[in-house]
């Protein structure tokens, strides 16, 4: 029953159509098989999109988790950057905590290649990864009174001692609860990177010699290739404390618009010694990889950093290392990574440097105003935006931050209007700015809450969004801030209420050529669905027009055989989509084809033709 119960919810999550550009969320408790673990556990993964970058993060301390078996999300994302590139820069990274416990070397792994997860969350429905905006105060069960930082946080919390952790073979605890709260930010110059938190907990044991590593299995390039991966290089900058993984020019990925950093920043506290920095790369895809607790032990305490890697090849595995320190029942060591991006190899270098400012600051910058309430109403080829603040919504003019040093309480500046015709997640166009008039920031036109685009094709998918903007803060010379561009995005449908009754119904395009890159029209007319990239031949589309309310569409070809029905019930469009494959999901050949519309309310009945050639 177990089992059967898991594969069910693992198939569920695997068909889950994630849709929109809020926060993507998934959370399940997976009963494991008697063959894995006898205990049940709460297992999460959400996705920062908030910025430029998109990174999965789940609760067990791994990032991307891609092909674990535990975390199926959608699609290949593997540190997104830019956003809608393909481009990916991880395959996996997670955290590893060594220590001496009665002259005993271990080491706990969240995630490292060959290595089995050892930590776990407990099965209690909040042991989930929470999300947290700047300055919003949550409780949460082992946080009381959290404050977000960021734009966006996740904070989660794990543990190498639990009962799941308990059942992974040859894992010996260290007895050690780890809390990781992870930082995103929606504006530039903070939109390159995420900065990930470690508050790393000795509940059980008293801890020697303890070394904090960060694994990262840096994969860079565009993901549409399938051997992208096998051209990078990877190297360690000791003055920035930061592994950085390159894709080489050339090969069949082409080169990579920004490598990835993996910056660390040790914690101050405890420490035994000198402290001792480790860069350790592996070439190939086992080669070196340590999979027992002496010999990974033996590595990340070290203090070896390893030349430049010269070899190209499935070889950016790595990690730095930093110990030693003690940790007595009760210490907490506070560890920060930030995973980083950027144009080019100094465009990382120059994000590297803020991140320091950032972290050094305690991440009290200026922030955005909050996202305006954007509403959005569609009429015959038009689309209409307004995003007037009503009595109880949040209001961004009235936004008050407490994080500037020029003295402004209100930075609130103006509003920006942005029109995709791809997707939710842009690339987008600015279609107006409006902002405060005469306060010398800004083009000063004055504010306005309405926005009507014109002149658009019926039926067909265009995104919108709408930002707030903060006046910047000169005192600091920091940019002014903006909201994010997917937090309020809206999917609009311009086009004419449905027909009264058939009379009019009509199929476009007619005829439908096969030779024409309907995909490559703009806005699109075929796209790829779910999280595919590349146009298959399941997309293909035709539609149906001026349709009623309730009817139901049969085809047939010129002899008069079915080939697939279509139900219509919508009050609100006029049209239906139809792929070009029959009901048992055969695509169909070149053609005339034969309709029929029957009106289910009026029971009229209008019969039509159209052609395909392929």
């Amino acid at each position: 029953m177990r089992e059967s119960i898991t594969k069910r919810l693992l198939n569920f999550i695997c068909n889950i159509n994630l849709t929109g550009n809020a926060v993507l969320v998934v959370i399940i408790v997976i009963l494991f098989s008697k063959d894995m673990f006898s205990q049940n556990v709460t297992l999460s993964w959400k996705i920062h999109n908030i910025g430029k970058i998109r990174l999965v993060e789940t609760n067990t301390g791994e990032f991307n988790a891609v092909g674990d078996g535990l975390f199926n999300y959608p699609g290949l994302i593997n540190c997104e950057y830019p956003p809608n590139s393909s481009e990916e820069h991880i395959a996996d990274a997670g955290l590893w905590v060594g220590a001496t416990l009665d002259s005993v070397n271990y080491v706990s792994v969240a995630e490292g290649e060959g290595s089995p997860k050892e930590f776990f969350p407990s099965d209690a429905i909040w042991d989930t990864i929470w999300v947290v905006h700047k300055n919003d105060t949550v409780d949460i069960p082992y946080w009381n009174n959290y404050i977000g930082k960021a734009d966006e946080d996740f904070v989660c919390r794990y543990t190498d001692y639990g009962p799941v952790s308990l059942k992974v073979s040859n894992h010996h605890p260290l007895g050690i609860e780890v809390i990781q709260i992870s930082h995103a930010w929606a504006s530039e110059p903070l939109s390159d990177f995420v900065v990930v938190e470690y508050f790393i907990i000795s509940k059980k044991y008293n801890l020697q010699h303890v070394y904090l590593t960060s694994w990262m299995n840096g994969n860079v390039g565009n993901n549409i290739y399938s051997d992208y991966a096998l051209d990078d290089i990877t190297f360690f900058q000791k003055n920035e404390m930061m592994q950085v993984c390159l894709d080489l020019p050339g090969g069949v990925d082409g080169q990579a618009v920004s490598p990835i950093g993996n910056k660390i920043f040790p914690p101050s506290n405890n420490i035994e010694d000198s402290l001792k920095t480790t860069f350790t790369w592996y070439n190939g895809r086992q080669q070196g990889l340590p999979s027992l607790d002496n010999q990974r032990y033996s590595q990340i305490s070290s203090g070896t950093i390893m030349e430049d890697q010269i070899s190209t090849g499935d070889g950016t595995k790595g990690f730095v290392s930093v110990g030693p320190y003690k940790m007595n029942i009760g210490d907490t060591l506070h560890f920060t990574i930030a995973f980083i991006c950027g144009k080019g190899k100094d465009g990382l270098e120059s994000n590297a440097k803020f991140v320091q400012w950032l972290v050094e600051r305690n991440f009290k910058i200026p922030s955005p105003p909050p996202s305006p309430p954007l509403r959005v109403k569609t009429e015959d080829r038009k689309v209409i935006l307004n995003w007037k603040p009503r009595t109880d919504d949040v209001n961004p003019e009235d936004f008050i931050d407490p994080n500037r040093t020029d003295g402004i309480l209100k930075p609130f500046e103006g509003y920006r209007v942005y029109k995709s015709t791809i997707s939710s997640s842009g690339p987008w166009t600015l279609l107006a700015e409006y902002d405060i008039a005469d306060d010398n920031v800004g083009p000063n036109t004055g504010l306005a809450y309405e926005y009507v685009d014109q002149g658009l094709l019926n039926n067909v998918e265009y995104y919108y969004t709408v930002t707030s903007l903060s006046k910047p803060d000169i005192t600091i010379n920091f940019p002014g801030q903006e909201s994010s561009l997917t937090a309020n995005a809206k999917i609009a449908v311009p086009g004419t209420s449905p027909a009264n009754d058939i009379g009019k119904v009509a199929v476009v395009p007619n005829p439908y050529r096969g030779d024409i890159a309907y995909y490559s029209y703009n806005p699109p007319w075929e796209k790829p669905t779910g999280s595919r990239h590349l146009w298959m031949e399941q997309d293909r589309r035709i539609q149906f027009i001026n349709l009623p309310v309730s009817c139901e569409i049969k085809i047939y070809t010129l002899a008069g055989d079915l080939i697939t029905t279509l139900e219509h019930n919508n009050i609100q469009k006029g049209y239906e989509d139809w792929n070009l494959t029959s009901s048992v999901g055969q695509a169909v050949s070149s053609g005339l084809y034969l309709f029929t519309v029957h009106d289910r309310v009026t029971g009229n009945i209008q019969v039509g033709k159209f052609v395909i050639i392929k």
